[in-house]
């Protein structure tokens, strides 16, 4: 990754700064905000998968979020993802294999993040707390593939959102026993040194099986929120909305 950061992020990190430049801020990450929510108000119910950019296609982990994709745009979800490659490129592209939506919210950083070209639509994101919300406002659950520290932030960021009461206890997958091995043997270790309750441990499904994690995010997304197919929204042209919605309605 580029050390070198950007004038802004080096402004954002230098503190307290002065009242005017401060409240610059705060309208940049507003228009951000708006940005975004304009650019996924009519996407529908998504499921965000989460994962590493750095897989390639011939990697298994790439081909099992392809049929991920798949699968989950057969159950009618918009996919959606950090629109960059590796996983999230896999998933995109399992929901485009059968025409199903995908959309994703693209991270701008100096290497590494590139829209993948299997997006109907991806919204450029400056700040990762703006991406981040961004990404669990439209989603009804999240499965998560391997990847590195930007992946295990998302995992945990849901997980607390869910635990803390914050979100509804939105379905959680974490996809590779072996991979995952020891990060879940340290999850077990909160729960028994009671940092954590013995309970929390089920706030996420644990496997290898992607048929185990379409049907765990069926059961907990599909049928616990009552999402019924029905005609989509229309968006209004006088607002300059052109994005087409999912055919889900809560």
């Amino acid at each position: 990754m580029n050390n070198k950061l950007s004038k802004g992020e080096k402004n954002f990190l230098q503190g307290p700064r002065s009242r005017v430049k401060e409240l610059f801020f705060v309208i940049k990450v507003m228009i951000e905000f708006i940005k975004g929510f304009r650019a996924l108000h009519f996407v529908g119910p998504c499921i965000t998968v989460f994962g590493s950019a750095r897989f390639k296609e011939d990697h298994p982990m790439y081909k099992g979020a392809r049929e991920t994709g798949k699968q989950l745009a057969e159950l009618g979800f918009t996919v959606m993802t950090g629109g960059g490659p590796g996983i999230m490129e896999a998933a995109n592209r399992g929901a485009k294999d059968i025409k199903g939506r995908s959309v994703g919210c693209n991270i701008i950083l100096p290497m590494e993040q590139h829209p993948n070209p299997y997006l109907d639509h991806f919204v450029d994101i400056r700040y990762f707390f703006v991406r981040k919300v961004l990404l669990s406002k439209y989603s009804y659950g999240f499965i998560v593939f391997p990847g590195g520290m930007g992946t295990l932030d998302e995992f945990f960021e849901a997980l607390t959102l869910i635990q803390t009461g914050m979100v509804n206890k939105f379905p959680v997958v974490l996809v590779g026993t072996q991979f995952y091995e020891h990060l879940y043997k340290h999850v077990q270790t909160m729960a028994k040194e009671g940092t954590i309750d013995e309970d929390d441990i089920d706030l996420f499904l644990f496997t290898d099986s992607i048929n185990d994690a379409i049907n765990h995010v069926e059961k907990y997304a599909t049928q616990r929120f009552g999402l019924k197919l029905t005609k989509p929204m229309h968006p209004s042209v006088l607002l300059g909305e052109k994005i087409k919605s999912s055919n889900f309605k809560k």
